[in-house]
């Protein structure tokens, strides 16, 4: 209904419509006529009868069973016939395109008031050109097909292309060179991975899962092996088509025989009898973006070591979708190879150098899943927070609970240290090598992972318990946190296990120990 058509009235007006045919009631000091809609109501109508409801201001009864997003659905704001005279609304979810104003929703540098010595002018311009993006844009794809479990719309990987988001997301380097980057708003020459790590906690904020696995997650860790490994012809090639959503391509490393054990993969790759080709046996598991890819970045055993090449989706080549906890718009498979052709020159690295090829990979793919990990955790503090201040228990907010309390502390407490970690490890990636970063950072990086997940898991169990009942339904009030406690696990099990993670880094640490330290 357009504002012209909406009428003023008293609160005491209001009143006097309190009967099964003839009902209003206010929210945040809109009038509703829901006479006719009571009945279609899906809690029923008796909900409608309590004296504090039927003629009365139902703010408080409202915001304690809905989202504020109800309102702005088309069926239910055509039930707003007015407003209280004197009075205007004042209460908002999400501003779209806008920063929060919740404590800790952001990121320190993010906040009034706050400073950080890491990100610059550019880096907030991204953020804000990311937001907008991102609201409009990905997160409206991503509620829908996160349900429905189809990949992303491909007016969403055109539309990131045309913005070059999918080259941000491989980090800084060459493939950026000559690209207007979202708008202009940052030169490739400036680009760093604090520029990165804005775009990935942008997206991140969708807080779907499976359709952010789905968004091309297979590109930020199956496309790096071909950009530091690959040959001239195969950079030529296989970068635009990636970088321009034209093709996909994904990491094919896991096995059902080993996962984080890459040194005991059984996927074999022998050559041909005239040498000019690999032929490739073997299955691959939990592959993630495996079910749409046209390229498959594979790890292999060969006759002098553990060799990864790049396979193209063709003859001997077969996928199925494997059904996991989160959506199948993530794509993840099981990929069968089966006497499969591929020329030499697919061969990225050195032969039986495969190792170093993935292991140096690892540490930008950990770094990634680190990054989108603190902003999960961000998102539930701030679901928690509003629900704490909205919600009311033996008579009192949840926010005077000392044990509601309690929890939110550790939450938010758990969240900060995450990002400090992270910023700081993103600051030692700016001013290192390539090369550098893979002899120096596996460690830490590994030991990063390992804590941000078990942070996660923590503030999901205790998320769950602060919303009750709401937090283990899939939609409404709790919907975020019903999801993130179903999907957390996947960042603790991708990109490698937490115990194996935490052991790598502490063996790194010894292995730098002084041999004369003592006690």
């Amino acid at each position: 209904m357009a504002s012209k058509d909406l009428k003023v009235f008293t609160r005491e007006e209001v009143a006097k419509h309190n009967k099964p045919d003839d009902l209003w009631i206010i929210v945040d000091s809109k009038v509703y006529n829901i006479t006719r809609f009571k009945d279609l109501h899906p809690g029923g109508a008796s909900v409608f009868a309590e004296e504090d409801i039927a003629g009365q201001d139902a703010t408080e009864a409202f915001y304690g069973l809905h989202r504020h997003e109800v309102l702005l659905r088309p069926q239910y704001t055509r039930l707003q016939i007015g407003y209280i005279e004197g009075e205007r609304s004042v209460i908002y979810s999400r501003d779209l395109g806008k920063l929060s104003d919740v404590p800790y929703a952001e990121p320190t540098w993010l906040s009034a008031g706050y400073y950080s010595p890491y990100f610059k002018e550019s880096h907030r311009r991204l953020q804000a050109a990311m937001r907008e993006f991102v609201d409009e844009v990905i997160t409206p794809d991503a509620l829908l097909h996160e349900e429905d479990g189809k990949r992303p719309s491909a007016h969403v990987i055109k539309a990131m292309a045309e913005l070059n988001v999918h080259a941000m997301r491989i980090g800084p380097g060459k493939h950026l060179k000559g690209l207007t980057l979202m708008g202009g708003v940052v030169s490739p020459e400036e680009f760093d991975y604090f520029h990165e790590l804005v775009c990935i906690q942008e997206i991140s904020r969708c807080g779907q899962r499976g359709y952010g696995d789905g968004l091309q997650s297979g590109a930020v860790i199956g496309l790096p092996p071909i950009m530091n490994f690959g040959s001239p012809e195969l950079k030529s090639k296989i970068i635009p088509e990636v970088l321009s959503g034209k093709k996909f391509i994904c990491l094919a490393i896991s096995e059902a025989f080993s996962g984080s054990d890459v040194s005991g993969l059984q996927t074999r790759a022998t050559k041909s009898s005239d040498g000019k080709y690999w032929i490739i046996n073997g299955t691959k598991k939990w592959i993630t973006n495996g079910t749409f890819a046209d390229y498959f970045t594979v790890g292999c055993k060969t006759d002098t070591g553990f060799t990864v090449i790049l396979v193209e989706r063709s003859e001997g080549v077969e996928t199925k979708p494997i059904k996991t906890s989160y959506s199948s718009s993530a794509g993840t498979a099981y990929v069968t190879f089966e006497n499969v052709k591929v020329p030499m020159e697919n061969t990225l690295g050195p032969e039986g150098g495969g190792i170093f090829v993935i292991l140096s990979n690892f540490n930008h793919e950990r770094w990634v899943m680190c990054a989108s990990s603190a902003r999960g955790q961000r998102l539930i503090v701030e679901e928690c927070l509003k629900w704490i201040n909205q919600r009311k228990a033996f008579g009192k907010p949840l926010s005077s609970l000392a044990v509601i309390r309690s929890k939110i502390a550790a939450m938010i407490s758990r969240t900060e240290s995450v990002q400090s970690w992270l910023e700081n490890l993103t600051m030692q990636m700016c001013n290192m090598t390539y090369k550098e970063q893979a002899q120096k950072l596996a460690g830490p990086i590994g030991l990063l992972k390992m804590y941000a997940t078990r942070c996660a898991q923590e503030t999901a169990t205790d998320a769950v318990q602060i919303f009750g009942g709401r937090g283990i339904t899939k939609t409404g009030m709790g919907q975020y946190i019903e999801h993130y406690h179903r999907t957390i696990p996947f960042d603790a099990v991708l990109g490698g296990a937490e115990d194996v993670l935490g052991d790598l880094g502490v063996r790194q640490a010894i292995r730098q120990m002084p041999k004369n330290a003592r006690l």
